[in-house]
C-alpha cells in the first residue's frame, strides 16, 4: 500500500486543481455516440441500446461538425471516442472516421467486438484507430447470458484475436464488467486473458444506471465490492496490466492502489458528448434529462458551449447532500461520479463508505 499521507497530500492537491478545472475545463475526451443500434442487448447497458429508433445525424453533419472543431479547436490536446451501440453498426463507419483521420483527429472505441473480422481490423487500422477497448464479461456461458448473445464470446474473442493479428494499434484493451454471478469468474477468465497479448484488462462493477436498475439482484454486495478490489491490488502488485475504471472513490485504503490515478469525476471537466442526434453533455452514461443537454451541434457551436456552459456539471453534488456535507470524505469525493448520481432524491447511489472506508 503507497505511503497514506502521501495519498492525502496528492488528494489535496488534486481536490484543488478540481477548483481551478471549474474555471478553465481542459477538454480531452469527446464521445460520439454514432449510433444506439447494437446487436447484443445487456443487462447492465447504461444507455438501453439495441432494436432503438433515433435520429442519427447525417455523414455531412458530422463532417461539418468535425471540420468546424478542428477549426476552432485544433485536433490536439484531446481525443474522439467512438461510441454506440455498436459503433461498427453505423453504415458510414469507415466514411465518417476516415474523415476524422484525414483531419489529423486521433480516435479510439469501444466495442462489444463481434463485428471485427480482420477484413474489418486492416480497415480500423487504415483510418487510424488508436485504441479499442472490447467487452467481455466473464466466462462464455457467463457472458452471452449476461450480453443476450449466444455465441457472443467466441466472437468477442475472435475479434480481439484478428485486431492482434492486424497490429500496429496504441492499445488493445478487454474490459469487464462484473456482476454478482461474475465475480467469482475473474480468477478463472485471467488465466485465459493471460495467454493473450492484451495491452490491459479493465475490470470494472455494474452501476445501476440504464437496465441495470432492472436487475438490482445483479448488482454486487459489499462481499464482491472487497472481493474485486483486492483481486485488482494483487493483479498490479503482480506486475500484472489489471486496473479499475474512472468511477468512484474507493477511499484512502484502495485509491491509487487499483488505478494509475486518483478518483476524478471529469464529466464536463475533461470529458463532454455529443449524443446520436448531436445533443451536446458530458458523459453518455449520466441520467439523460433535459437540464443535461448543453446546446446541439446542428444549432450551436460547441466551443462556445464547452467554455460558457456546463455550469451544471462543474459543481460538487455533495453540497445538494447533507449526509454527503457531513462527510470527512467529502473534500475528496466531492458526491461521488455523476453518472450514478440521484438527481431525484439528491443523493448518491453508489457510495463505499461503510464498504471499503
Amino acid at each position: 500500500m503507497l505511503n497514506p499521507a502521501m495519498k492525502e497530500d496528492s488528494m489535496k492537491r488534486l481536490a484543488v486543481y478540481r477548483e481551478g478545472l471549474k474555471v478553465m475545463p481542459q477538454l480531452r475526451n469527446l464521445f460520439l455516440e454514432l449510433t444506439l443500434r447494437c446487436n447484443e442487448r445487456c443487462l447492465h447497458c447504461g444507455s438501453s441500446a439495441g432494436d432503438v429508433p433515433s435520429d442519427e445525424l447525417s455523414v455531412e453533419q458530422y463532417k461539418e461538425f468535425l471540420t468546424q472543431l478542428k477549426a476552432d479547436m485544433g485536433t490536439e490536446g484531446f481525443m474522439l471516442c467512438i461510441t454506440g451501440g455498436e459503433p461498427l453498426l453505423r453504415k458510414e463507419f469507415f466514411e465518417i472516421m476516415g474523415f476524422a483521420h484525414e483531419l489529423g483527429f486521433k480516435w479510439g472505441m469501444t466495442s462489444n467486438g463481434t463485428l471485427i473480422t480482420e477484413e474489418v481490423a486492416k480497415k480500423l487500422k487504415e483510418v487510424g484507430m488508436g485504441t479499442i477497448s472490447i467487452s467481455l464479461d466473464g466466462l462464455p456461458e457467463t457472458h452471452d447470458a449476461f450480453r443476450r448473445t449466444p455465441g457472443g464470446w467466441k466472437k468477442a474473442m475472435d475479434g480481439v484475436m484478428n485486431l492482434l493479428r492486424v497490429g500496429g494499434f496504441q492499445a488493445v484493451q478487454i474490459t469487464t464488467v462484473c456482476s454478482h454471478k461474475s465475480i467469482q469468474e475473474l480468477d478463472a477468465l485471467y488465466d485465459i486473458l493471460k495467454n493473450v497479448d492484451i495491452d490491459s484488462w479493465r475490470v470494472v462493477n455494474m452501476d445501476p444506471i440504464g437496465r441495470a436498475k432492472l436487475h438490482p439482484e445483479l448488482l454486487l454486495t459489499k462481499e464482491d465490492y472487497k472481493y474485486l478490489f483486492e483481486f485488482i491490488r494483487n493483479k498490479r502488485i503482480a506486475g500484472e496490466p489489471v486496473c479499475y475504471g474512472c468511477s468512484h472513490y474507493l477511499g484512502m485504503e484502495y485509491e491509487r492502489e487499483v488505478r494509475d490515478w486518483y478518483f476524478l469525476c471529469t464529466a464536463g471537466l475533461y470529458t463532454a458528448s455529443i449524443m446520436v442526434n448531436g445533443d451536446i453533455t458530458a458523459c453518455l452514461d449520466i441520467e439523460r434529462r433535459p437540464e443535461f443537454i448543453q446546446g446541439n451541434i446542428l444549432k450551436d457551436n460547441f466551443k462556445d458551449v464547452w467554455e460558457n456552459k456546463f455550469q451544471i456539471f462543474r459543481r460538487d453534488l455533495s453540497q445538494d447532500c447533507e449526509k454527503c456535507r457531513n462527510c470527512s470524505e467529502q473534500k475528496f469525493c466531492h458526491g461521488d461520479a455523476y453518472h450514478t448520481w440521484d438527481f431525484d432524491n439528491n443523493c448518491p447511489q453508489v457510495c463505499f463508505k461503510d464498504i471499503l472506508f
